[in-house]
This record gives structure tokens, sequence and C-alpha cells, in this order.
């Protein structure tokens, strides 16, 4: 198969070739040549570069996906992280559907001010306890079971 410089690779992937080099400085990838000042690449580092990508959607840093890849260059990715990602997601997604769901009572509130409303004040006493903007550890609902009521454990 005909090697890729790096050119093309940026290219083809959309990385641009700064982020190439620097992938290649972590272990992530690995050329296998030059042409002239060009590094080489194997196609299949297209295919390595889209697992990269896919891993930093789904939150992992570099370092974590660097350790998916076994010294060989196959994937060997530990189910037991990816459930903990999942979880973590999870939390994530609970946190902004809240977040969305006060945005929107506090525009449709007939409260005469923001700081009238019980509800939003909740969510004001919730932030400033930083227990918005950190996973939860534990929930629990209270009565009326309004996803903005939960409090998040310590």
């Amino acid at each position: 198969m005909k090697h890729l410089d790096i050119a093309e690779v940026a290219r083809r992937s959309g990385v641009p070739a700064s982020t190439l080099r620097f992938y290649e400085e972590k272990g992530l990838i690995a050329s296998t040549g030059r042409r002239g000042l060009r590094r080489l690449f194997d196609p299949g580092v297209l295919e390595r570069l889209a697992l990269i990508a896919l891993g930093q959607v789904a939150g992992f840093s570099l370092d974590e996906i660097a350790r998916m890849f076994a010294p060989d260059g196959r994937l060997r990715i530990e189910r037991e992280r990816l459930t903990a990602k999942a979880e973590e997601l999870d939390g994530t997604i609970q946190r902004l559907v809240a977040m969305r769901d006060g945005l929107r009572h506090a525009a449709a509130c007939s409260a005469p001010s923001h700081m009238e409303c019980p509800h939003f004040r909740r969510i004001v006493r919730l932030a400033g306890a930083g227990r918005l903007d950190r996973p939860a550890r534990r929930a629990s609902w209270r009565s009326r079971g309004s996803r903005l009521d939960r409090q998040q454990g310590p």
C-alpha cells in the first residue's frame, strides 16, 4: 500500500498537520518514514485518527486514549473504563437536563422577578454550593420530583 504524507493525512482526516505531529510526540500515531521533510504514514492511520476523535468526543483524555492501544497498535479497550465513562456521561446528561429545565422554568415563570421564584432561588443556592458544576455522587428527589430539586451528595 502507498504511504500517505502528512499533508494527505491532514486533508483526508481533517486533523491539522500540527496536531498530527503532536499526536506523534504523544505516541498516539507513528510515522513510517519521511519523503524529504514530510512525514509518511501508513493508510491505517486514518482509522486510528477516527478512533482518537471518537475517544475525545466521548470525553476521554489523550492519555486515556493512548492506553487504549496495545504496543502492537491494536485496540485494547477495558470494558470497565467504558462503563465508568458511560456513567459519567449519564451524570453530565442529568445535570444538563436539569439546567435546561430550570432555564425554561425561569423563562416562563410568572413571579415578578426571578429572585422571587422559589424554584429559581433553589437553583441559585445549588449553584452557590457548587452542586451544579460537578458530577452527582448521590441523588435524592424532593417531594415535587423536579430535576432541579435533586440534591447532590457532598
